[in-house]
């Protein structure tokens, strides 16, 4: 937290505060996502106000935005939020555990690398982090009946068979093919479809399109195996990764 005063405020000018949250110094030291008033917890978002509360006496706190991903912190702020208090502190303890948010990590620096906007790599990630919590809270919950848990194995089969692919095409040379990996991301999305189908809104089918779009993307496959490119180093992590749930049994 950076405590902020007038001076600074003056320093930063009127001009570049607008609306909050998205504010950057002229000098680009400061990033301000909200402006909270120390003792009211009230949110201020005009800087004419700012300035008055500050004119009065008052500090305010400015958080500093982190430049730093972290998918597991990410799933358990989900899992509060999805969960509530629906169901026990049994399916509450780590759905994601520390393997599979290593990967989903990785995932989230190659898609940010290769889209170069930090902003639609995180959101790409948390929907894949909501689907995948929301899939195993219906599922633990025994919400699926025999045609969906029917479809479930063939779903969890596909991932397998999936995983196994991605694992194999980075440890065989010349063996990769971007459109039979294209094809299983795009097998496992209709099945996805059809599992939550009864049970969730438009609003989740949207969420799966956004994940499956970009990583059943020939064009990103492509780049993310490219032997000579810059994605080699992730790409070694992540199959690791996906490797080590395969050893675990966990995919």
């Amino acid at each position: 937290m950076v405590m902020i005063t007038t001076s600074v405020i003056r320093t930063l000018g009127y001009k570049k505060w607008k609306l909050i949250p998205a504010i950057i110094s002229r000098r680009n030291l400061l990033r301000v996502y909200w402006v909270v008033h120390t003792s009211t917890e009230r949110l201020f978002t005009h800087p004419l106000k700012i300035h008055q509360e500050m004119q009065r006496g008052h500090t305010l706190e400015l958080p500093v935005a982190t430049d730093v991903f972290n998918s597991k912190n990410l799933a358990v702020q989900a899992q509060k939020k999805i969960l509530g208090k629906m169901v026990s502190k049994s399916i509450a303890t780590t759905l994601i555990d520390d393997t599979s948010s290593e990967v989903l990590d990785e995932l989230y620096r190659v898609t940010r690398e290769y889209t170069q906007n930090k902003k639609e790599a995180e959101k790409i990630i948390k929907n894949l982090i909501k689907t995948v919590l929301k899939l195993a809270i219906l599922y633990r919950n025994n919400q699926f009946n025999q045609d969906e848990l029917a479809l479930m194995e063939k779903f969890k089969k596909k991932v397998h068979q999936l995983a196994m692919t991605v694992v194999s095409f980075h440890q065989v040379d010349y063996t990769f093919d971007r459109n039979v990996l294209s094809r299983l991301l795009n097998e496992c999305r209709e099945l996805l479809h059809q599992i939550i189908q009864r049970h969730l809104t438009a609003k989740s089918h949207g969420r799966i399109n956004n994940v499956f779009d970009h990583f059943s993307d020939c064009d990103f496959l492509a780049a993310l195996y490219n032997p000579f490119g810059n994605f080699k180093p992730h790409l070694k992590k992540l199959c690791d990764g996906v490797n080590k749930m395969l050893d675990e049994e966990n995919i």
